[in-house]
């Protein structure tokens, strides 16, 4: 990320710029912060951002306390060089309530949501927790997960030919679910396949 602090228009806010920063895959926006250019630097340097504090008149590194870091993933400015919009990944709740985004849950995008799902699905993976159906499913190995996934596509194709549409939406959800793990256990996240469309979209 070649971006020269120098080269923003730092006048306008007595030396501070608003920094958004946004959840680098799904869009969600999780927070607004202050920056400075020290703040801006250390962000770019260390790859965790970093703000200025003002009520703590010092530098301020997102999850210094908590361990909840916002990793950076790209950094843009706006067309007049005063504000910056930061692209992150979040590596847990994003507000000190425990919620992923400052502004609520009416914030999270529905594929914000399914990139939650994609992550406690990842932490099921490494953690495999006693008494987790998720846990079992890895436990079983790739090809039980496979025939699960390939099971709730037969009784989502019968639910929409069969059922009403309560019992397609639950299907339709199961099947979501099971794909998330299979993805998992093949080492990819559920976004690859979001991606994937968005590209064929464009």
């Amino acid at each position: 990320m070649n971006l020269d602090p120098a080269s923003l228009d730092w006048s306008k806010g007595d030396g501070l710029l608003p920094a958004i920063v946004q959840h680098w895959r799904s869009g969600t926006v999780l927070m607004q912060g202050w920056m400075n250019p020290a703040a801006l630097q250390q962000t770019l340097d260390s790859g965790k951002v970093t703000f200025y504090s003002r009520s703590k008149q010092r530098l301020w590194t997102k999850g210094e306390r908590s361990q909840h870091w916002l990793l950076l993933r790209g950094v843009l400015t706006d067309c007049d060089r005063d504000s910056l919009l930061l692209r992150a990944e979040p590596q847990g709740p994003t507000c000190h309530l425990g919620s992923d985004s400052c502004f609520g849950a009416e914030a999270l995008q529905s594929p914000g949501f399914l990139d939650q799902l994609d992550a406690l699905v990842a932490a099921r993976e490494r953690e495999r927790p006693a008494g987790s159906y998720t846990t079992q499913l890895f436990d079983g190995g790739l090809r039980r997960i496979a025939q699960k996934v390939g099971e709730e596509g037969v009784e989502t194709a019968l639910a929409a030919v069969a059922q009403d549409e309560a019992a397609l939406v639950g299907e339709a959800a199961d099947l979501l679910f099971h794909l998330t793990v299979l993805l998992r256990a093949r080492g990819l996240p559920l976004a690859a396949a979001i991606e994937e469309l968005q590209r064929r979209h464009r």
